[in-house]
């Protein structure tokens, strides 16, 4: 499928001319946009994790905060944009720190909606871990709300995905989110 084509079919719908100079190389570079935009697809974990898995005796709560993630929403094709924290709780394995940030890409550029996406890095960090437990939550705008639709510029959107202890225990999920709630 040649996605430039595509793209000049879509130019050339809202009734824009082609070959005018300012779009002459625009469908070559949106279909490179789309491709990198959707690159998760090519992404496995494993490949992402590259074996930064290491043995540990710690087992107290790790949080990597401010993950800035973008992402397109499946339902309209339209960026939305913001930022994940991700906690667990090690029970003899830890992650290096980047590969969190690095599965929340992963699973950001694929078309996605928000709640499936903290699921899916709740899910990824749990399997690469064997945590006592995951959190994950993320805060973002969607574009979709802010350029169409109601178009409210303001609004945010709030997810989380809590498994093992941080669903199970009051105070982990407590913690968790204050320590997330702390500014810098």
């Amino acid at each position: 499928m040649d996605t430039a084509k595509l793209y000049a079919q879509l130019i050339q719908s809202a009734g824009e001319d082609i070959s005018r100079d300012g779009l002459l190389k625009t469908p070559d570079r949106a279909a490179a946009a789309f491709k990198f935009l959707t690159q998760g697809y090519t992404q496995s974990l494993d490949e992402v994790l590259n074996d930064a898995v290491f043995d540990s005796d710690n087992n107290e709560m790790v949080i990597v905060k401010d993950i800035e993630l973008y992402s397109m929403c499946e339902h309209h094709l339209l960026p939305f944009v913001g930022k994940a924290h991700v906690a667990y709780l090690p029970k003899g394995k830890v992650i290096g720190l980047s590969k969190i940030a690095r599965i929340t890409d992963m699973f950001a550029r694929r078309l996605q909606i928000q709640e499936q996406l903290t699921t899916q890095i709740a899910d990824a960090i749990q399997t690469a871990t064997g945590a006592a437990g995951v959190g994950v939550v993320i805060e973002a705008q969607h574009f979709c709300m802010m350029m169409r639709g109601v178009q409210k510029q303001n609004s945010w959107t709030i997810t989380s995905m809590m498994l093992g202890a941080f669903r199970d225990n009051d105070r982990t999920r407590q913690e968790f989110l204050q320590l997330v709630a702390k500014s810098n």
